[in-house]
């Protein structure tokens, strides 16, 4: 079943509850009304017929419910209504004439006056006849000629019997039957309107829900992303939301997959350099007994030079294709100390001196990241300033790390494109390297919120660093008066 036509469902059983709920109840409220008011009239008749029964004993001491002097049925007697005997209708309007009937102590009916020959007397009225207090009644619903009646039987005391009054309700059942179908009829047109309104609603939901499953569909399929896949459905409301972080999903996911590419693409150009120069050396080696000494040793040096480059650069590539994706936990990090290790790293490797000048720089991220951007920076620096006449010097500013030499410096069509993978300018083809240091550095820097820089330093040389967005800098960790010196 669809999520719309599950809407539409839930929809109409809230509809239908909602309305099944507010029928029954006034259903009952109105029955209830309905219902008193007859038994106001069943009670007023009572107390109408119980005074001209006190009128008649006045003038007659004799005469009592069930018992005369002579033995004679006060019915045969007097047949006609009781004196002062006023009947209302139910209602204020025209009704069928109510059945008077009284009860003697012994359970006789005596018929006093209405439509019905006789009423049907029950336990509960030969109880209350008997032994019943003055007042005490009982109501009840009954069956009689054709007709529902609506029964009061109420006690007259001292075991003088019982007073029964009957109106019938044949139209008030039929009343109350009428507005039961009309409730269950408004309430089947509620339920249908919430179940087309909700179709409505939900087809404006699940419309935007049904694109997105699309979209996954099709990505799941052939794990293709098109540039309409990218663009938001649109909406504030939570699937608007859900869609705008979708796009946005889809949209790294196209982004990683081309830099993914990229680095395939970049990577098998710069391993078929090497690979193929070691060919060639094993292709020699079947003749190596046809070599002389010197160019034995020069085509062992050159496998050996080749092989520490093809090292050097798988691990490149897989440093470059690991940045960002170690999940390493974000901690304070103390930049300084990350300049130093990797002086203390770049000095071991190469000899070459560096000079620290930082700040109290503190920033939340990754302290291998950070160091390993530090460090290519370095040895990036040690690379191109080969003569070692000066001090390399790392700079640290409010999350902002520099690093200046005194190489060649960087030519001005070459600042754009230094940060990317595999590029080498001209001035560094015979240099070695695989040209993903710095391109490690612009990852790293990214991954921190940052940027990358590189330009001329003053006085010759070059100046290469990055920045962590301000939004990492933490409080400082304490005050640095005095460059520090690396060795």
């Amino acid at each position: 079943m669809s999520l719309r036509s599950r809407f539409a469902l839930a929809f109409a059983a809230v509809g239908a509850a909602v309305a099944v709920t507010v029928g029954v109840l006034s259903y009952l409220a109105a029955s209830d009304r309905v219902f008193a008011e007859v038994d106001r009239t069943l009670r007023s008749t009572t107390v109408a017929l119980t005074r001209g029964m006190e009128k008649r004993k006045e003038r007659d001491p004799a005469d009592t419910v069930g018992q005369s002097p002579a033995g004679q049925n006060p019915v045969n007697r007097s047949p006609a209504p009781f004196p002062g005997l006023d009947l209302p209708a139910p209602g204020g309007e025209a009704a069928p004439q109510p059945v008077l009937q009284a009860v003697g102590r012994d359970g006789t009916p005596i018929r006093l006056s209405g439509p019905l020959e006789k009423l049907p007397v029950s336990d509960a009225a030969r109880a209350l006849a008997a032994s019943g207090e003055a007042g005490q009644s009982d109501t009840t619903e009954i069956d009689a000629g054709g007709h529902s009646y609506r029964l009061l039987t109420t006690a007259l005391g001292e075991s003088r019997g019982a007073l029964q009054v009957a109106v019938q309700v044949d139209q008030t059942r039929q009343v109350l039957a009428g507005m039961a179908r009309q409730i269950a009829a408004v309430s089947l047109a509620v339920m249908l309107v919430a179940a087309a309104a909700g179709r409505l609603l939900a087809g404006r939901v699940t419309r935007r829900l049904a694109r997105l499953a699309e979209v996954a569909e099709e990505v799941s399929t052939d794990g293709r992303v098109t540039h309409d896949a990218t663009e938001p459905v649109g909406g504030r409301d939570e699937v608007g939301r859900l869609s705008a972080s979708f796009s946005r999903m889809l949209g790294r996911m196209v982004a990683a997959r081309e830099a993914q590419e990229r680095l395939v693409h970049d990577a098998a150009h710069e391993l078929r350099t090497p690979l193929t120069s070691l060919l060639a050396n094993a292709t020699v080696l079947h003749r190596v007994g046809e070599l002389s000494p010197d160019s034995r040793d020069r085509l062992l040096d050159d496998i050996q030079h080749e092989t520490r480059e093809l090292g050097h650069l798988v691990d490149e590539l897989v440093e470059l294709a690991l940045a960002g994706r170690r999940g390493e936990t974000e901690e304070p990090v103390d930049l300084a100390e990350v300049a130093r290790r990797a002086a203390r790293r770049v000095y071991r490797r190469t000899g070459r001196l560096v000079h620290v000048d930082a700040d109290d720089s503190v920033v939340r991220g990754s302290s291998q990241g950070l160091e390993r951007a530090v460090g290519n920076l370095l040895e990036n620096a040690a690379k191109f300033d080969a003569d070692g006449g000066e001090p390399i010097e790392v700079r640290i500013r409010q999350g902002a790390v520099t690093v200046h030499d005194r190489g060649p410096g960087i030519a001005a069509a070459d600042t754009s494109r230094v940060f990317d993978r595999f590029y080498r300018a001209d001035s560094a083809r015979g240099l070695p390297g695989s040209g993903l240091g710095l391109a490690i550095v612009h990852d790293v820097a990214e991954a921190h919120g940052g940027s990358v820089s590189a330009g001329p330093r003053p006085g010759g040389g070059a100046a290469v660093g990055f920045t962590v967005s301000r939004s990492r800098l933490l409080p400082a960790s304490g005050p640095r008066s005095e460059a520090v010196a690396a060795d």
